[in-house]
């Protein structure tokens, strides 16, 4: 009998899962699922980023999507082992739809499934021109008018927008607006992006000068371009703006800095918008058929209001408008202050200004939370060869960030040694926040 090792059990397991999926057998599917059990989607089935949890929502969700996904070729990916730790099957997959190819990560607990990650890697007959695929540049022979790579670039940016409208707008021009609009115009779909500040990255550079992200880099990578193997694990702002202002330039992005959009609406009967925006003191009216909004999570400041706000006669001000260490330190420190909000962010000044200015900080929030540092975040989320193997392949935010909170700290392969339990389980002290595991 042949060894059964665990790729051959998981490639048996998504036979089975595959299997029923295509006849049509929703309970049969749903019954390859633990009760306890996590769906994430990314397009491929649902066209949304849509998590379904337990077997309920999975149920439901198939029988909203499955007669149109007609999803097929479950395997566990090319090249791929899976693994098995604590009783827990890990596989990378590939799958395909009617309309797209698909990728994704299962995790199994016995002949179960209990996380599935499902995301769409690309649309049949609309594959990127990529690897052996590329465009050839080069323009050999003779030919009356043929231009130049530089004045081809030229006439798409001085048509776009005027002569010649784009099929998508894109509001917001940081990571996420830059992203996207990356992979718009590697398929060939006209876009502009609309920037109200002056350069690519003016978001980041404009924040307090202390801050760096908070996620380490391999999950930080952006399309077709992967930061340095040298790059900071942790990268500062100023690098990451220019980072980005890099990226919008070689990427060939048509960005609309210094622009403001003033007003979109949607006509039901053209099936496009018409959206207004102000750029070098005029109006321009775009007129395309798609319209995101990438402002981010946290585009606005959200200020709260709470009693003798009014009256206060110190200093109050949001993160986004924190000025930094500079001006607490010429003042001389010494001063009392309340923070409230326990984020990244909130936490990271707090510290900063009573570590270097010697602020008595009072740090109210409204539950137990954990906090962790960036050495105990590297030791959770590293993970050591499996996390440069990950990043190699470009895909570490696919094996953490799409799966559900709940479920990631069961998960034996997850856990930290017991070295970064401690740092994170830290107990209460000088210069230390309370602190607990949160899920």
């Amino acid at each position: 009998m042949l060894e059964r090792t665990p790729t051959t059990k998981a490639q048996a397991l998504l036979d089975k899962f595959g299997k029923a999926l295509e006849a049509g057998d929703i309970d049969s599917a749903v019954n390859c699922f633990q009760a306890d059990c996590y769906w994430r989607d990314l397009v491929t089935f649902t066209w949304n980023l849509k998590t379904m949890e337990g077997q309920d929502q999975v149920r439901d969700m198939l029988r909203a999507t499955l007669a149109s996904t007609k999803p097929t070729g479950w395997a566990v990916a090319k090249g791929e082992e899976a693994s098995e730790d604590g009783g827990v099957i890990t596989a990378w997959i590939t799958f395909e739809t009617s309309v797209a190819r698909g990728f994704g990560l299962v995790r199994f607990k016995g002949d179960l499934i209990w996380t599935l990650l499902t995301t769409m890697a690309e649309l049949k007959d609309h594959e990127e021109k990529a690897g052996f695929t590329r465009p050839l540049g080069a323009k050999h022979g003779h030919g009356k008018g043929r231009k130049t790579w530089r004045e081809e670039r030229d006439d798409e940016i001085a048509e776009l927008g005027h002569t010649k409208q784009p099929y998508v707008v894109i509001i917001g021009g940081g990571q996420g607006g830059i992203a996207l609009g990356a992979r718009l115009k590697q398929l060939g779909v006209p876009a502009i992006i609309i920037e109200k500040n002056e350069r690519p990255g003016d978001s980041w550079r404009r924040r307090y000068k202390s801050l760096c992200l908070h996620d380490p880099v391999w999950y930080d990578h952006l399309p077709y371009i992967d930061f340095p193997k040298n790059w900071p694990v942790f990268a500062p702002k100023d690098k990451i703006g220019d980072w980005l202002e890099m990226y919008t330039k070689v990427m060939e992005l048509n960005y609309w800095s210094s622009t403001t959009a003033k007003s979109a609406k949607y006509d039901e009967k053209a099936k496009e918008w018409t959206i207004v925006v102000e750029r070098d003191g005029k109006e321009i009216v775009l007129k395309p058929k798609q319209l995101v909004l990438a402002t981010g999570m946290s585009g606005k400041a959200n200020w709260p209001k709470y009693k003798g706000q009014d009256i206060f006669k110190g200093e109050q001000q949001h993160s986004s408008t924190h000025p930094g260490p500079d001006k607490y330190r010429q003042e001389g420190g010494g001063y009392r202050l309340q923070q409230l909000g326990a984020r990244h962010l909130r936490s990271t000044m707090g510290r900063r200004r009573r570590r270097d200015h010697g602020a008595a900080l009072v740090h109210p929030y409204r539950q137990v939370r954990h906090a962790d540092g960036y050495r105990s975040r590297l030791a959770l989320f590293g993970a050591g060869g499996r996390e440069r193997h990950d990043d190699a392949q470009g895909r570490h935010d696919l094996r953490f960030a799409p799966i559900p909170h709940p479920a990631r700290v069961p998960d034996s392969a997850l856990r930290a040694d017991e070295g970064a339990r401690r740092e994170i389980l830290r107990r209460p002290g000088k210069g230390r926040l309370h602190a607990r595991l949160g899920r």
